[in-house]
């Protein structure tokens, strides 16, 4: 199998543009194509799955041990011809300024991948090898397989870039393109549910494959033996759980190994819409992850079946999990609109994002999660807040030198602003599966 990770020296770069441009000419080819995420991102893991046909997995040093990084890598990449894996932000940013924990630079080395680097030509000439050159020396335990241009005025100025950079091959350049711009709100790119993201990935897969040789890049790539594994250990309930996940235009944001841990431990997931269904399918166990339900807010209270199913399944006693989005459904309202008010809780929308960011949480209470101090890593990135806040919070978050109260507990569920990653501390799985 050939593999790489896409870094860049900063972000805004073109990683996004050279992942989904390569992913798309690598399946049209015919190519099984395996995509990765460095960091916390659900945006770009949506895009990928456009690209690739299959669903993209988050890999992060912080969120996850260096063992569950390699195993989910090799679990996902198995029988695929090429794995391409998108970092975050520049190469070496990551949790914080002493080390590479969190960064592209610390998965490159974790999984012994090679990088392809991704340089805005755009303001360059020749100070584009001494970036270059600063890359290579800074960490010389990375390997680098070569460098893509993005932004490139012309052959004049690729030309002053080919005799400028020594150190390392030149796998292509790309022009400047509008066209393949994807639209971008508060909480980044268009998700993959909405048509014009759609349009916008076949446009960068089409502009990559007309100017940059294919060939050569996979000719850079060396062979990579995927290490054979099985799924983590999880003790499986002694019946399958059914798990109701939402997912729709306003609620797409899990980690897909959110989902596939559940699978290990047990569950049977059926995906619904909270947007255009009646009621919440049969089930043990209610799912509902982070999204824009701000946006669709408005269809959202127009579907009162499924707000009233909702709330039946809660007060049924069934179990539940909602997480940022899934939050905002159940408080009071949205605004000026009306969700399930399950919450005592209302969500007021912000200018600027509210505790954004890393986070550790520590229950304070026994919850489905399970007991008073379990901890679990995770993020946030909302531009929400609720009003009131939790009077009784159901973690102490720890977020860089911040500590604070936050989320709802019933008995049978929870609800919090945090992304949970589950594979932080799989424990949760089976204890909301099995509680």
């Amino acid at each position: 199998m050939k593999a790489c990770i896409i870094a860049a020296p900063m972000t805004g770069s073109g990683k996004t543009t050279v992942t989904l441009g390569l992913l798309s000419a690598l399946r049209s080819r015919g190519l099984s194509v395996q995509p990765f995420k460095v960091g916390p991102d659900f945006i770009d893991t949506s895009l990928h799955e456009i690209a690739a046909g299959v669903p993209s997995n988050n890999l992060d040093g912080w969120m996850l041990s260096r063992d569950a990084n390699e195993q989910l890598f090799d679990l996902a990449a198995a029988g695929k011809d090429v794995a391409i894996v998108e970092g975050v932000m520049g190469l070496f940013d990551g949790f914080d300024g002493r080390s590479n924990t969190g960064s592209t630079a610390e998965i490159a080395q974790w999984l012994d991948l090679p990088i392809l680097l991704v340089v805005d030509a755009a303001p360059l000439a020749r100070s584009a090898a001494a970036i270059i050159r600063g890359l290579l020396n800074f960490d010389p335990q990375l390997r680098f397989a070569g460098v893509i241009f993005n932004r490139v005025a012309g052959e004049g100025h690729y030309r002053i870039l080919v005799d400028a950079v020594k150190e390392l091959p030149l796998l292509g350049w790309l022009p400047p393109e509008p066209d393949i711009h994807i639209q971008e709100r508060h909480l980044g790119l268009l998700t993959s549910e909405e048509l014009e993201a759609k349009k916008a990935v076949d446009r960068i897969g089409e502009f990559f494959r007309r100017h940059i040789d294919v060939d050569r890049i996979l000719e850079a790539l060396p062979e990579r033996e995927v290490q054979s594994v099985n799924s983590p250990g999880f003790s499986t309930a002694s019946k399958r759980i059914r798990v109701a996940v939402a997912r729709d235009p306003a609620f797409s944001f899990y980690y897909h190994s959110n989902l596939r841990a559940m699978e290990w431990a047990g569950a049977e997931i059926t995906e619904f819409s909270l947007l255009r269904e009646a009621r919440v399918p049969d089930a043990d166990f209610l799912y509902i992850g982070g999204g824009y339900p701000e946006i669709y807010r408005a269809q959202l209270q127009a579907n009162q079946s499924m707000r009233h199913s909702v709330r039946q399944h809660i007060a049924s006693g069934k179990r539940f999990y909602a997480e940022c989005g899934g939050l905002m459904y159940l408080a009071q309202h949205i605004e000026d609109c009306e969700m399930v008010g399950i919450l005592p809780t209302r969500i007021e929308m912000t200018e600027r994002p509210v505790d954004f960011g890393y986070c550790e949480v520590t229950t304070r209470q026994s919850s489905v999660l399970g007991p008073s101090g379990t901890r679990i890593r995770g993020h946030q990135f909302h531009y929400s807040r609720c009003a009131p806040p939790s009077s009784n919070p159901l973690y102490s978050v720890k977020q860089g030198s911040r500590e604070y109260g936050e989320g709802f507990c019933l008995e049978n569920g929870v609800a919090s602003y945090v992304h949970l990653h589950f594979l932080s501390n799989p424990a949760v799985v089976q204890n909301m599966l099995q509680s």
